[in-house]
């Protein structure tokens, strides 16, 4: 663990340079301990792959007392790791209209549509942080057979929800934006809306499974999640 000033209101700890799980526990385990702990002179936290952003008032904590403290809680904590059981499930409707790039994929891999559909809807994929978008989460836990290079010409607009897969990472667009990653699928969800109490579904941390609907199911869910019917399903799994 190394902790290097970011400018005079922030400073950064660093757990590795990896993308893992187990650096990543180290991350959560900090952000989780210091977030309970209720730090005078702490604003807020950012969790990276990697590392953890700290903002802080150096009026009520210096940047010296704040790294004594750090240091000595991850020291007192040791390796435990942070486990989160929060299963947010995110109901996708695969190809077609909604995942134009399935099709390409499934060749690429050598694999037909459904059985692309089967192994991505297959896994719990943990959250290791939220960035380049709100709410964009960055996931782990692509299956290797799925990984497909990004397309070499970005679109300059994809809509919101969209499911996609770039290299060895999968992961959905919470708004509109542009983006480089092949779309296999699209929910109905909206995982980002600004004017909710938590703007977000999920959070670092939290792990999202994809599950298969069809086009009506698409249409039904759409129609409930507009009229604030729809209650995003999240169940606990084993610890």
């Amino acid at each position: 663990m190394r902790i290097l000033p970011s400018g005079d209101l922030a400073l950064v700890v660093e757990f590795g340079n990896e993308i893992s799980t187990a650096c990543n526990d180290k991350v959560r385990q900090l952000n989780q301990c210091l977030k309970r702990n209720e730090i005078k002179g702490v604003i807020e936290t950012v969790p990276t792959f990697r590392s953890l952003l700290v903002y802080y008032d150096p009026l009520k904590i210096t940047y010296k007392k704040l790294c004594n403290y750090i240091e000595a809680v991850a020291n007192a904590e040791g390796d435990i790791k942070v486990k989160s059981n929060r299963i947010v499930e995110i109901p996708v409707c695969y190809g077609g209209q909604y995942g134009e790039d399935l099709v390409e994929v499934a060749e690429y891999v050598g694999m037909s549509e459904t059985e692309v559909i089967r192994i991505h809807s297959s896994v719990d994929y943990l959250i290791y942080m939220l960035g380049f978008l709100p709410g964009f989460p960055y996931l782990g836990g692509l299956d290797k057979r799925l990984e497909t290079p990004r397309l070499s010409n970005p679109r300059t607009s994809i809509p919101a929800g969209s499911v996609g897969i770039g290299g060895e990472q999968t992961g959905v667009y919470p708004i509109d934006s542009p983006g480089g990653w092949r779309l296999i699928g699209r929910t109905p969800l909206r995982l980002y809306d600004s004017k909710r109490e938590k703007p977000t579904l999920y959070q670092a941390g939290d792990f999202i499974h994809f599950q298969p609907i069809n086009e009506d199911e698409f249409v039904r869910i759409d129609e409930l999640v507009k009229n604030g019917q729809y209650q995003c399903k999240i169940r606990i799994g084993a610890s």
